[in-house]
């Protein structure tokens, strides 16, 4: 029994310790899964760290230098130890190192035209297969331009013009795709712009009136607005009452000077006979004289009421035949024509036109009260217009006008009326000697022709002030122009870049600038008409030198 119990202990104690033994298998695997897990969380850092390690064995293999900007266009194939790292090219071709490949000219500064290479000095420079021959035309049209306004100037201490771009081929030239283009010669203005207006010319309009109150009693054809009139044309009749007064009173005094005239003729003889006395004689010869002056009095109203009788056309009218010559005198025959003799007025006077024009207005109608303070019509001669400018007060020192004591023609006026497509083209004439209060601005006048009467007066519009022009100045594209500081450059390329076997090299010029029209630029001097100058992309070329030039550095 003891022994039999035993074995049960012995037997249950194996039991127990092989239970405890069966969980280690368990445990091991999640050992193996946790480990596989961080394994894999770390495999991005571990990736990182190889990424720099390779970086910093490329960095310390190539001296940590980025690759300059011409070996991105196929210059792989060129030896390293052949390679100029300063300029981008080959080292056995740059220029720059070896400048018995292109003999530089020694550049000479110019304090009278503001350039290094002058070409009006230094003609040799030019970048031409032929020298130029400099014309005294050249150095006057650069006179004119730097007489007139200040320039940019360029700075005697610039090196730009030191350096020369070289390109390692024609292929790597031409993958940067920068443009050129010839210099030329053109026309080329200097303006001031201007607002303006157009009115008519003052000196060449009428106003016209009655020379007496009256009633209008015609108007004419000639008398409406946009007639086109000579110099006394009748515009117009008006019934005045101070006309018909005036008829009658040279009517009395013609026949008071008649009676006394024959009275005296008739008294003549009779005083040398002594029939008469002669105080008596003189006494009839005075009464004649205060009628003659009567009647010239009379004549002079008429006269004045625009009625030029003359006495030696009626002395031998008789007193019916002269008051029928007054009734209708002054009206034209063939206005007078359509009239009624028997019921026309003798009251009648014409108002005429006073020059050659345009009736710009008509301010009156038949049976209308007609006053001598009242503007009947406006005629105007529109073959020359007024144009009146604004100018700014600080442009007022570069405008000329006319001056007729030294004969000097004023400047052209370059005007386009609002709604046109057409300049107009005008001489300045006047200039105001004070400044408006309201636009801090000064009016000039400007004289315009209008022979076919196209030009309206009121018509606004903006016009160009014609400082300077130039047919021939030298002209490039204005993005070929870069301001490096203290000095405007560009790249002029060598006269023998297509050369085979010649050096790509562009030249680094200074240019004095002149007036910019649009797209174009005018260089003073600088540049010879023929020279190829970079355009489109020529920023490239820009970043190009300075990267180069900090490198330098």
């Amino acid at each position: 029994m003891l022994e039999t119990s035993t074995r049960r202990e012995e037997t249950s104690a194996i039991a127990a310790a092989q239970d405890r033994r069966q969980p280690e298998p368990q445990t091991h695997a999640s050992e193996k899964q946790g480990a596989r897990a961080w394994l894999i969380r770390s495999l991005p850092t571990i990736l990182v760290l190889a990424l720099l390690g390779g970086l910093a064995y490329w960095g310390h293999q190539n001296s940590w230098t980025i690759p300059k900007f011409s070996e991105f266009f196929g210059n792989g194939s060129v030896e390293k130890d052949d390679w100029c790292a300063a300029h981008s090219v080959p080292e056995s071709v740059c220029v720059e190192c070896n400048e018995s490949l292109l003999p530089r000219i020694k550049a000479k500064w110019c304090p009278k035209h503001g350039v290094h290479y002058c070409p009006f000095e230094r003609p040799e420079i030019a970048q031409l297969k032929v020298k130029p021959q400099i014309t005294q035309a050249d150095l006057d049209r650069a006179q004119r331009a730097l007489d007139l306004k200040d320039r940019p100037e360029n700075s005697p201490k610039c090196t730009q013009h030191h350096r020369r771009l070289q390109f390692a081929s024609k292929e790597v030239f031409d993958k940067m795709d920068v443009g050129v283009l010839p210099v030329w010669t053109g026309l080329i203005a200097e303006t001031i712009a201007v607002s303006g207006e157009i009115t008519f010319e003052q000196p060449r309009v009428s106003s016209v009136s009655t020379a007496v109150p009256g009633r209008v009693w015609y108007v004419t054809e000639f008398g409406q607005v946009g007639a086109a009139v000579k110099r006394g044309d009748v515009l117009a009749l008006v019934d005045a009452l101070e006309v018909g007064k005036a008829k009658t009173e040279f009517l009395q005094a013609f026949a008071q000077f008649e009676l006394k005239a024959k009275s005296v003729e008739y008294m003549r003889p009779l005083v040398k006979s002594g029939a008469i006395s002669d105080p008596h004689f003189r006494e009839a010869e005075t009464s004649m004289r205060e009628a003659q002056l009567r009647l010239l009095g009379a004549q002079q109203a008429l006269v004045n009421l625009g009625l030029p009788v003359q006495l030696d056309a009626v002395k031998d009218l008789s007193p019916e035949g002269l008051s029928k010559y007054l009734q209708l005198f002054g009206i034209p025959a063939a206005i007078a024509q359509r009239l009624d003799a028997k019921t026309a007025s003798a009251n009648l006077i014409p108002i005429l036109a006073p020059r050659d024009g345009i009736v710009t207005a008509a301010n009156v109608t038949a049976s209308e009260n007609a006053d001598p303070a009242k503007t009947m019509f406006v005629v105007a001669d529109t073959s020359r217009m007024w144009l009146r400018l604004n100018v700014r007060n600080e442009d007022l020192k570069y405008v000329r006008v006319r001056d007729p004591k030294l004969g000097k023609p004023g400047q052209v006026v370059r005007f386009r009326p609002d709604g046109s497509d057409q300049d107009v083209t005008g001489e300045l004439i006047w200039k105001s000697t004070q400044v408006d209060e309201k636009t801090r601005t000064v009016q000039l006048r400007a004289e315009l022709p209008n022979p076919d009467g196209a030009l309206l007066a009121n018509t606004f519009g903006v016009g160009q002030i014609v400082l300077r022009e130039e047919k021939d100045a030298v002209l490039i594209p204005g993005e070929s122009v870069f301001w490096e500081g203290d000095c405007q450059i560009v790249f002029v390329q060598d006269k023998n870049f297509h050369t085979p076997g010649a050096p790509k090299v562009f030249h680094i010029r200074t240019v004095r600038v002149g007036v910019k029209n649009g797209p174009n630029t005018e260089i003073i001097a600088g540049l010879f008409p023929g020279e190829v100058v970079a355009t489109k992309n020529s920023a490239v070329m820009r970043a190009e030198l300075l990267k180069n030039n900090l490198g330098a550095g």
